[in-house]
This record gives structure tokens, sequence and C-alpha cells, in this order.
């Protein structure tokens, strides 16, 4: 198969900048292959690997390493028709430092969240540094609505990779509605974490919890974790949305309502800041018995997302 076959505009600037992932899922995106056709064209190669560590490389969840690993990817440029080494310099670049290692370019969460000088507060009491060393590259989220139309619980399972060595915690941040009660929310450590400070801000009604990892991270290792937070103190609830600091991550949010208490209309939304106008809105149809809503964005932008809905 021909290499530097034309590469669609996304993809060219994908395979200059990275990240690896986006750059992977992209070029499997416009020539059409599942990946288990690119997994017969590699073994034609004399390359053996699973369909499942594809699909972690093109999500994000796991970077191709050890030496066999990066063979395939030399192969993968051939399988996709991609310049040679444009996949395998993203992951060893020139020089041989370690991408992993490099904290990616990230928006402030003050221009994402408010209120940030609340958030500024509680980290400084938590000691946290402005970068904790982690991003995100898959985040998936579960928020209940009860019957009183409150917010009365989020649950998230999320996959971190550390861009610096050392790291061994990560802070989640909870914005609870009008009226929310700090001393009245409860934080719960789901999944390879521990519970370790929480903070609260009662004006604001924010809430930041420190989970405690057993393990430190290097540059470049990922982490999954999962932790509830559990409210119902503040009053009617009509959104849930997410800042985004790092570009490149999977995000699932689901919205579950209970059936004493369903909305009349469900829309997705973007944001490019706390204050910026809402775009890409998009409406949504409750499913059935469940009464839920769900949005799935497979690289995410900095920036905001999150699913409003109205009340009859």
């Amino acid at each position: 198969m021909a290499q530097n076959a034309p590469q669609p505009a996304e993809l060219e600037q994908l395979l200059r900048t990275g990240p690896f992932h986006l750059a992977l899922r992209s070029a499997l995106t416009a020539r059409g292959l599942a990946l288990t056709r690119v997994q017969h064209k590699l073994a034609q190669r004399g390359i053996t690997i699973g369909v499942t560590s594809l699909s972690y490389w093109q999500q994000g969840a796991r970077r191709p390493q050890r030496p066999e690993s990066l063979r395939a990817v030399r192969a993968l440029e051939e399988v996709l028709e991609l310049p040679a080494r444009s996949l395998h310099r993203l992951l060893v670049p020139e020089g041989g430092a370690r991408p992993e290692a490099e904290r990616p370019p990230a928006r402030s969460y003050r221009s994402l969240m408010a209120p940030a000088d609340a958030l500024q507060q509680l980290f400084a009491e938590l000691e946290t540094p402005a970068d904790g060393g982690l991003h995100t590259v898959g985040h998936h989220e579960r928020v209940l609505i009860g019957p009183e139309r409150q917010l009365v619980e989020r649950e998230s399972l999320q996959v971190v990779r550390a861009h610096r060595d050392g790291v061994d915690r990560y802070v989640a941040i909870h914005r609870g509605e009008s009226g929310c009660d700090p001393a009245r929310v409860r934080v719960r450590a789901a999944e390879n974490c521990r519970l370790g400070r929480v903070r609260g801000h009662a004006e604001a009604g924010v809430v930041v919890a420190e989970l405690l990892f057993d393990i430190r991270l290097r540059a470049g290792d990922t982490h999954v974790f999962g932790y509830v937070f559990e409210d119902g103190s503040g009053g009617p609830s009509a959104e849930y949305l997410r800042g985004f600091s790092f570009a490149g991550s999977q995000y699932v949010l689901q919205v579950r309502f209970d059936e004493a208490a369903l909305p009349v209309r469900c829309r997705r939304f973007a944001q490019a800041s706390a204050g910026a106008p809402r775009s890409a809105q998009q409406e949504l149809t409750l499913s059935g018995r469940h009464h839920a809503v769900h949005l799935v964005e497979q690289g995410v932008r900095p920036g905001i997302l999150g699913i409003s809905w109205d009340w009859g």
C-alpha cells in the first residue's frame, strides 16, 4: 500500500502536533478501517497485537512504549498510508525526549469555572499547585436528579495520565446548586483511591476533595479511579456542566431523572468559557424507563460541555 497518501486537514494537523491517540484515531477514520481489519493487516507484516490494545491506543487509555509496541506503530504507518515515523515521532521525538513528561497545553480553570476565587482559596488550603501533574484522558460521569428536582448524586470514573513524576493524588471539585450546604455534601472514594482532605466554601457552595492514590505515578503512567459526591442540599437543578483545561480526552455524561420529576426538554451544549454564549446545542430525548439523557465527546476541546433541561 502506498505511503504519503493525501491526508485530510485535521489528520495532517494532528500528525504535526499530536497527541498520539487523536492522530491514530483520525487516521483510522480517514482510512475507514475497522480495528479487526487493521489487526489482520499487521499480522500480514508479522506484527501480532490484540484489538483491545489498538482500541486502548486510540482512546488514549494506554500509550505504546515497549520496543515491540513501537515496532507495531511503524507498521501501522504503512497500513494507514501515513508518512514514515509520523506516528512514531509523537511517541519518541527526535532527541529522545519523552512526550509523556511534557505538560499538554492547558486553559486556566479561572476561565472555565465560577467562582474562581473560591476555588483558588480552597486549593490554597490543600496546598494544591496550579499544575497537579495530571491530565484526563477519559471520564465517565453519571448524575442523578432526585424527586425534588435537586442534584442528589454524581459518580465519576476517571482515567488520568501523569505529565510529571511523583504524582499521587487528584483534587476533585463539586459545585452545588444555589443553597448548597458544603457541610452536608458527602464524598466517597469508590475505586483505586482513598479519601484525603475535604474542604468546602459555604458562600460559593463548592466542595473540593483530595483523592489519594496508593502509588506514585511516573510521567506517562495512567491511573483509573472512581469517586462519588452525594449532595441533595441545594435547590432545583437545571443543568450539569464540566470544564476542560486539556484537549483530547473522551467524555461521557449521563443525567438520570427520578420518575417523580421529569423534564419537558433536554439539550446538550458547549461553551468556550464560563462567560461565553452557548453553542453546539442539540436536543436530547429521554430514554425509556431509565429516564436518562447522555452525551459522548470523543476528543474534547478546552472549554465547557454540559446538558441543560427545562421543567414543566
